[in-house]
């Protein structure tokens, strides 16, 4: 099994009893406290966000924050229990993990990696991630991804016209540089990714054409347990 590449803070185990207004869930901890929690991920969190589920916070201790907990993972019973992550802070944090430890020979050789560095036309955009070294820069957008039809996962869950821009600024980086998406798949229980055309037509059509003109896209698995987050290796990408 492979190594945990982030490991948890103290978490503190709930359950689910309201989401609302994006920012905010109301959790009962297991010693009968409700407590609101911030909720990091703001979209519709398709199939990940009933009631009665199981959960785990963590908490902050610094005492000028509004509300003391984050919501970090919830349980999901789809075709047998699995956790998946909530907190969407964290994708770029561990993939910059993922990247210093150079877990992903599909990137090549590089020596130095950057983070949040201007790029586009105008440079008013910033790529999550460059990796410098030998040969072509390397420019890397993260999206982090839990929406799931059976061991299938999708990108996006909603009509994303920011994922739409990102997608067109990639495939402009060529043939200088090499554009990468990577999708951060939050949960273990996925071995194939595919777009979410029902949710937005527009973003799967770009995402064939980036694919088509050498856009490189990295589908990373990784499992999610209350104690910590692996790395699994790539999903089949289907499209």
């Amino acid at each position: 099994m492979a190594a945990l590449i982030y490991t948890y803070p103290a978490l503190y185990p709930g359950k689910l009893l309201k989401r609302y207004k994006r920012f905010f869930a109301d959790i009962e901890l297991e010693s009968g406290e409700v407590v609101t929690a911030h909720c990091p991920n703001t979209g519709p969190m398709t199939g990940i966000s009933t009631i009665g589920s199981r959960v785990y916070l963590s908490k902050s201790a610094d005492p000028k924050r509004k509300l003391a907990y984050t919501w970090e993972l919830i349980e999901v019973c789809d075709t047998e229990p699995t956790w998946v992550g909530t907190n969407t802070g964290l994708p770029n944090k561990v993939t910059r993990l993922v990247l210093e430890h150079q877990l992903l020979p599909e990137l090549g050789a590089y020596t130095e990696i950057r983070c949040e560095v201007p790029y586009g036309a105008d440079k008013k955009s910033r790529i999550d991630f460059l990796l410098l070294g030998t040969g072509k820069p390397t420019y890397i957008e993260v999206k982090s991804t839990t929406w799931a039809q059976q061991d299938l996962v999708l990108f996006p869950d909603t009509v994303t016209t920011r994922g739409q821009k990102h997608l067109r600024e990639l495939m402009a980086l060529l043939p200088e540089a090499n554009p990468v998406m990577l999708f951060f798949i939050n949960r273990g229980d996925c071995p194939y990714f595919a777009p979410g055309d029902t949710a937005d037509p527009t973003y799967g059509r770009l995402f064939r054409e980036a694919i088509a003109i050498g856009v490189k896209v990295l589908p990373c698995r990784f499992e999610i347990t209350p104690i910590g987050i692996r790395y699994l290796g790539l999903a089949e990408l289907r499209y």
